[in-house]
């Protein structure tokens, strides 16, 4: 169980540390990596994104050769205070239940992970109420944030605390092994934080980045976007202050899931990163660490509106067209099977000489685009 103390004395100059960690990927890694892909038996480029992720996984790792058989998924729960402006059709007493049900193995991620093989990690950062659960592991930064609607969500310190939680995770578990980080949440009414702070990093209107969540009459999707709109008038930010924006309109867990981003680009361990509130937490780590972006891989395409204007911000594509919105780190397991997918290629198949294949053939091919149709824009 991790302790709350060892973070309290957490300071911007701290995480100002943290960031300076971060490294550039490896340039000549990659550059074998793309040698490699090269000289494999197959059309120049017919593996797409495998490849793309392969050369993706060399910069972050240093080795052209990577197996990411130890896959760790940790999913950070807190409580928000803005449900009490009836911006969620769930009470707030299911984050409770669904972080239990989380190291239960009962819910949606759970399940998938399991599946996938992929160790799962249940963090209380911030649920309104006391967690007796076994494999909940307690990084309480405070029972539940503040109504975004009327004041700050946290503090500065408590965000620091939740960030510096999230790092600590990460930490912890690539000592464990974990050769990949999927990140995940649990939260009623997170939607509505990750939306004002979305609002808050980019300036898009709030209807631009509000979804429905779990489920919204028009009504009260109405009501939902009107209380953004309060919390954004009541708690002015910076647009270039993100741990400011953090603590005024953000979540425990969002805080938690941007230091675990920071964190695993320090560790040199490519991050998986879920939905719409993962992605607004992944943006947060990006601005405030441009290099972290390049050890993030976006698992699935959210069905949830704010999650496009995440992604674009951050420049990634995600792997897979699923139509999901749950969250919980539900699209990360199945991503890193196509990880795993990337390496295994690499790894074993056949390059032409081994396959006693003549590539002199592929020449004219090679340094131009010979695969795309110039009147559709579409490869083949």
């Amino acid at each position: 169980m991790m302790q709350t103390s060892q973070f309290e004395n957490r300071t911007r100059e701290s995480l100002q540390q943290l960031i300076a960690s971060v490294g550039s990927l490896d340039a000549h890694a990659m550059q074998q990596a793309r040698q490699r892909q090269a000289i494999l038996a197959k059309p120049p480029g017919s593996l797409g994104k495998l490849e793309d992720l392969s050369v993706q996984l060399a910069g972050i790792t240093g080795k052209v050769c990577n197996t990411l058989e130890r896959k760790v998924l940790l999913v950070f729960c807190a409580d928000n205070g803005v449900v009490t402006e009836g911006v969620s059709s769930c009470p707030q007493s299911v984050t409770a239940a669904q972080t239990i049900n989380l190291a239960r193995g009962k819910t949606g991620a759970a399940v998938l992970a399991k599946h996938f093989d992929c160790t799962l990690q249940v963090y209380d950062v911030g649920v309104a109420v006391p967690i007796e659960q076994p494999g909940v592991r307690s990084c309480k930064v405070a029972c539940g944030t503040k109504n975004i609607a009327c004041e700050p969500a946290m503090t500065e310190a408590q965000a620091l605390q939740a960030v510096f939680s999230g790092a600590q995770a990460v930490s912890e578990a690539v000592q464990s092994g974990a050769q990949v980080i999927g990140i995940g949440e649990m939260g009623i009414g997170n939607t509505t934080t990750s939306a004002a702070v979305l609002c808050a990093l980019t300036g898009k209107a709030v209807k631009a980045v509000a979804g429905k969540g779990a489920g919204l009459t028009p009504q009260a999707y109405e009501n939902k976007c009107a209380v953004i709109e309060r919390a954004l008038q009541k708690n002015h930010t910076d647009t270039n202050d993100t741990l400011g924006i953090l603590a005024a309109l953000g979540g425990f867990d969002i805080a938690a899931m941007t230091g675990a981003c920071i964190a695993a680009a320090a560790q040199r361990v490519p991050v998986v990163i879920d939905g719409f509130i993962s992605a607004v937490a992944a943006l947060c780590a990006y601005r405030l660490c441009p290099l972290a972006r390049e050890y993030m891989i976006a698992s699935h395409d959210s069905l949830e509106i704010g999650y496009r204007v995440a992604v674009n911000e951050l420049k990634l594509q995600p792997l897979l067209q699923l139509d999901m919105r749950l969250g919980e780190g539900s699209g990360c397991p199945p991503a890193m099977m196509l990880l795993q997918a990337a390496c295994a290629l690499i790894n074993d198949m056949a390059s032409f000489e081994e396959a006693a294949i003549d590539d002199s053939y592929l020449e004219v091919l090679r340094g131009t685009d010979a695969f795309t149709l110039p009147e559709t824009g579409v490869k083949r």
